[in-house]
């Protein structure tokens, strides 16, 4: 019975959190965006300390179920350990546990945190992981579905459904999340939850608290016979059959040893109970230790590599979009390239490039939910994975307020309406030497007719020519930043005027 209410409570948060990194339209983050919230990591870096308080009591009571219920990339390794034990009537065996590897692993990432080196907090995040996988990996094949039924919608005059566009957002955080997501699948169809109880430091900390938790899965030892059986179907590797004992800091409490034994003598218990019951049972002679599973090791020092390469390669360039539009069918447009920034945009509540740096775990929820194609995964390496805002597909509308509403871990504040609108995360800037007013010698006037702030005024190049062409003036001290000039400005390559981010955001 415990299994299965363990199993359907996994089922009812994995599918939730799944649809919230699939949803593009941002209506489910109305109803299902606190279980981003309570997110271990997440909820740490918000300082979000009733989130922390209640993850804490629950492990001390119940041991890891978070490992095994709330977070998704635990979650997603049991669907792919399942698969792996198909066909397999003892898919698994003890392992002595790699403590060096785990706690050394969790000495980097604190370090890591504390030197604000981001991109290696991102890569060990197991939440912002499995947001990686989702967002880039399994959110397309989600979109290509929705534009086939929008395609057969409107073949009968149904408009239900709408179509979206598919591209590419960041190379380098694909390549990471294609690399991460063939390692789980690896290890997990393997050997179970090894990347859970060896890598990640989530794991690691709720399993030191998990040794000291209420209930505790133990075995008696009058009951039970040595066969094995339990330490043959545990995916967590920490039940030791002749030495009768269970490694607290790594049993997931997924309750598979409780079903598969025959005699009853694995239980779900309060430790106090389970030790009087035992009491003046003396231990069996002659138990040697379990073998160690070397290929694991090398399985796991193989993973360790493939992180240390995917973060350097991480400084490749993105991959530029291609699109060749026609203007009415008649004269090919030049394909559009980023503009130099000196200084990276960060979404209005972020409030600096600091706090978005110190407080964001890239999971790219932020990126799914924006409706205006604004922000991507930056491919700088001392931001790497972490959003950042690009004008060529959309401007930040200042009525959207989308990213603030569904950020779990307080990088982006949430903000109204009227504040974003007073909000400055940048100023246009405006390049002479691209303005079709000299180049192709015409009448434009895009940026200031579509400035929501009228930051923008036209005047003309020669105030006493009446036939004067007129250029763009930009009062800086209105400018939000939001890049509708920037996105609607018909200059190619390069547009005339460009939106350059401020490091710390001003109230205007």
């Amino acid at each position: 019975m415990l299994r299965k209410i363990r199993l359907l409570s996994a089922v009812v948060f994995f599918s939730a959190i799944t649809l919230l990194f699939l949803d593009f339209t941002g209506t489910i983050h109305e109803w299902l965006g606190w279980l981003a919230k309570i997110q271990f990591l997440p909820a740490l870096l918000a300082l979000n300390l009733g989130i922390i308080f209640f993850l804490v009591i629950l492990t001390l009571v119940f041991g890891r179920i978070y490992c095994s219920v709330i977070c998704p990339l635990g979650v997603f390794q049991d669907i792919i350990a399942r698969i792996g034990r198909m066909g397999k009537k003892l898919p698994y065996s003890y392992s002595p546990a790699l403590s060096w590897l785990r706690y050394g692993v969790l000495v980097v990432f604190i370090l890591a945190m504390i030197m604000g080196l981001n991109a290696v907090v991102a890569i060990l995040a197991p939440y912002s992981s499995y947001g990686r996988i989702v967002n880039n990996l399994f959110q397309p094949f989600w979109q290509w579905g929705n534009n086939l039924l929008a395609y057969l919608s409107e073949r009968i005059d149904s408009y239900a459904f709408y179509e979206t566009e598919v591209w590419l957002k960041s190379m380098p955080t694909f390549v990471i999340a294609l690399v991460t997501l063939v390692m789980l699948v690896v290890l997990a169809f393997r050997n179970g939850r090894t990347y859970c109880n060896t890598i990640c430091p989530v794991g690691t900390v709720l399993g030191f608290i998990s040794r000291y938790s209420l209930f505790r899965i133990t075995i008696d030892t009058v009951e039970c016979n040595s066969c094995g059986l339990c330490a043959r179907n545990c995916k967590a590797a920490c039940i030791d059959p002749k030495e009768h004992k269970v490694d607290n800091s790594r049993c997931v409490t997924c309750m598979n040893c409780i079903n598969i034994c025959h005699r009853n003598a694995i239980a779900y218990a309060p430790v106090v109970k389970s030790k009087k019951k035992q009491k003046d049972v003396s231990e069996k002679p002659g138990q040697s230790d379990g073998k160690v599973n070397l290929s694991r090791r090398r399985a796991l020092s193989a993973t360790v590599l493939v992180a240390m390469t995917t973060t350097l390669k991480a400084q490749e360039k993105k991959l530029e979009e291609v699109e060749m539009k026609k203007d009415g069918g008649l004269a090919p447009i030049k394909e559009r390239k980023e503009p130099p920034r000196q200084t990276p945009l960060t979404p209005p509540g972020s409030l600096s490039a600091r706090n978005m740096a110190k407080h964001c775990t890239a999971c790219q929820l932020c990126v799914t939910a924006c409706p205006n194609q604004v922000l991507r995964p930056s491919g700088d390496l001392m931001n790497l994975m972490q959003p950042e805002m690009s004008y060529e597909r959309g401007y930040c509308r200042p009525e959207c307020v989308k990213c603030s509403e569904v950020c779990p871990a307080g990088a982006i504040r949430p903000v109204t309406k009227a504040d974003k609108s007073a909000t400055q995360i940048g100023h246009a800037v405006w390049v002479e030497e691209y303005c079709i007013v000299h180049t192709d010698d015409v009448e434009c006037g895009n940026c200031a007719r579509h400035c929501p702030t009228e930051a923008i005024q036209m005047v003309a190049i020669d105030p006493d020519d009446k036939e004067s062409h007129k250029i763009p003036v930009i009062n800086t001290e209105r400018c939000i930043g939001c890049g509708a000039c920037e996105n609607l400005c018909p200059s190619r390559p390069f547009t005339a005027i460009y939106v350059e981010g401020h490091i710390a955001h001003r109230i205007i």
